[in-house]
């Protein structure tokens, strides 16, 4: 049985593996898009790979920057991605702690200025982002900010945002 929807099962053996080796905590993660280039269709799709198959993303850009809004735009996967890695983190944790949770939804929004996108400035082209977390539990109060405080600090989607990381770009030529 289960916590949360969580297998802590799982977590606690992954746990035992990586305190044994700890390089068995290093992962790594790919993903590849591919340009339509065919009108009145979504511009960008992906098929990922995951455990117990595969899905196809797709993501078209907003009328203003280009595309026909077919599909959620590229940041409303940054976003999402964000939003479902707090989620699980604040979940997982709350799942280690013992601690039922009834329900939760959170909330990831990013505030942008696309001038320096369009080449016209050199403003920060996101201004800020916040996660709103919305959650229905009996823990105490102070049970559940140490748990947001948590999140906050092990969340691999917030990690991304607040530190800097190194970013290598290559272009290889067909």
């Amino acid at each position: 049985m289960s916590l949360n929807h969580m297998n802590l099962e799982g977590v606690k053996i992954f746990m035992e593996e990586v305190k044994e080796d700890y390089s068995k905590a290093k992962k790594s993660k790919r993903i590849e898009c591919t340009w339509n280039f065919d009108e009145g269709k979504h511009q960008i799709e992906s098929k990922v790979q995951h455990p117990r198959g595969e899905t196809i993303l797709r993501s078209d850009f907003a009328p203003f920057m280009g595309g026909e809004g077919l599909a959620p735009d590229p940041i409303q996967y940054c976003l999402f991605g964000l939003a479902a890695c707090f989620a699980g983190t604040f979940m997982s944790m709350a799942t280690m702690m013992g601690i039922k949770i009834q329900d939760i939804r959170v909330s990831a929004e990013n505030f942008v200025d696309l001038s320096k996108t369009l080449g016209l400035t050199n403003n920060p082209i996101v201004e800020k982002v916040k996660i709103t977390t919305i959650v229905k539990s009996d823990a105490k109060e102070e049970e559940l900010k140490e748990l947001e405080r948590m999140a906050h600090e092990r969340c691999p989607g917030v990690y991304c945002l607040v530190n800097p990381i190194p970013l290598e770009t290559e272009l290889v030529r067909k």
